[in-house]
């Protein structure tokens, strides 16, 4: 098995995919694009799923020229309002796909007592943060190999359920 070092090197220099406006991704374009990573992809789609967190239909976003999905959970109050609450934001690169979570400040020490590793630890602590009136910081995840999915959806359950 690579380490995380091993595979961020491999994944350096990479390209986004999916940044032709007028081709949205499906199914058979992800699985070429990610090519031995696909069954990655799709066992943490269903791993989603199975959480209750599905993703939206691909969006073409003019201020990054990219098609984006995102990880929405969705619930219905006791009164029957339909909610939705974003969870993570998902784009394709070459051979993987990243995972975008975005937070307030104010829950940096909250993640930081998640059980995950101490590498994502250490990738949350050392963070910049951005914004002025709303300060927030992004954990992004490159997911190439299994190694990242267990803290992914730690963060995905804290999300969808303390935020």
């Amino acid at each position: 098995m690579k380490t995380v070092k091993e595979l961020s090197e491999r994944m350096e220099g990479k390209k986004q995919l999916f940044r032709d406006k007028n081709v949205k991704p499906t199914e058979q374009l992800i699985a070429e694009a990610l090519g031995e990573g696909y069954v990655i992809y799709q066992r943490f789609i269903e791993t989603l799923e199975n959480e209750g967190i599905s993703l939206m239909d691909w969006r073409y976003y003019q201020d990054g020229k990219a098609w984006l999905s995102k990880g929405e959970y969705k619930w219905t109050t006791t009164r029957g309002t339909n909610k939705v609450k974003p969870i993570f934001w998902l784009s394709m690169w070459e051979g993987f796909f990243k995972v975008s979570f975005h937070f307030s400040e104010k829950v940096r020490t909250q993640l930081l007592s998640l059980p995950i590793s101490e590498e994502t630890k250490e990738a949350i602590y050392k963070a910049p943060t951005n914004g002025t009136k709303m300060k927030f910081f992004s954990v992004i995840f490159d997911v190439a190999s299994d190694s990242p999915l267990n803290d992914i959806y730690q963060i995905a359950e804290f999300r969808k359920h303390s935020i």
